[in-house]
């Protein structure tokens, strides 16, 4: 029976490199993401490609009901879940906390907090009764060390860190792994995202170096996954040859 692999934020960066590399290693996929017509495409690629089996659920994990409504309505063998890749996440902004949005500090803390813990405790509970499972959560270097004007994001992916901690305590005895993956520079949606759809200025966060792609951070994912059932990787992070720090980058010229 081939194993599955929820992936919350599949519609672009890493959580679609995850879902085309776990697909390759003959996963069946739960995809969720908030664009239903990226999924659709993204479905149909993978399952001609990979052959495996697919199902989508669309919705925004800020939204509890909606987590919880399309999750509990999956066909009951899609919830025998292996692997959950807390992928979705994003952040707003670039300010210091006096000139902060609070509309862009409520949507870091509902999609990085609090939407990985709605998805995590409907998930969580179909491991138990499973009887195994693996969380990969994913943080940021963002959550190692906080930089300037980076405050409320890095706040968000320092609770990532703590609440991986709680995860594998918590989950211990039901013999379910858990692992925080921090990435540092990874050149994907996110710099667009953060600077709401300023291309130009996304760019400029990557130029002069060589920065991660999605797919590497896909692979670490995989390395972690495939590790043997009595060994858990607690964190991981994973860093560009040019980057030291969140804030020291080596850019040529």
């Amino acid at each position: 029976m081939a194993k599955i692999a929820l992936i919350t934020g599949a519609t672009a960066g890493i959580g679609e490199a995850c879902a085309h590399l776990f697909a390759a290693q003959h996963y069946n996929l739960v995809l969720t993401g908030r664009r239903h017509d990226r999924l659709e495409k993204l479905a149909q690629e993978i399952n001609a490609k990979y052959n495996v089996e697919v199902a989508v659920s669309a919705f925004d994990v800020r939204n509890r009901d909606s987590v919880i409504s399309n999750l509990e309505s999956l066909p009951e063998h899609w919830k025998h879940v292996d692997v959950l890749i807390n992928n979705a996440g994003l952040s707003q902004g670039l300010d210091p906390i006096q000139n902060g949005s609070f509309d862009d500090w409520d949507t870091m803390i509902d999609t990085n907090i609090k939407g990985l813990l709605y998805v995590s405790k409907v998930v969580a509970n179909w491991m138990i009764n499973n009887g195994q499972g693996q969380i990969i959560n994913l943080g940021s270097i963002a959550g190692k060390e906080v930089y300037p004007n980076g405050n409320v994001y890095c706040a968000t992916k320092s609770a990532v860190t703590a609440l991986s901690e709680g995860m594998r305590i918590d989950l211990l005895s039901h013999g379910i792994r858990v692992t925080a993956v921090h990435p540092g520079a990874v050149e994907t949606e996110f710099s667009e995202v953060r600077f709401k759809g300023d291309k130009d200025r996304a760019k400029k966060v990557y130029a002069g170096f060589d920065p991660l792609v999605a797919n590497d951070i896909a692979e670490t994912i995989w390395f972690v996954v495939s590790r043997p059932a009595h060994v858990n990787i607690n964190e991981i992070i994973v860093m560009p040859t040019a980057q030291a720090t969140a804030t020291n980058i080596f850019r040529k010229g």
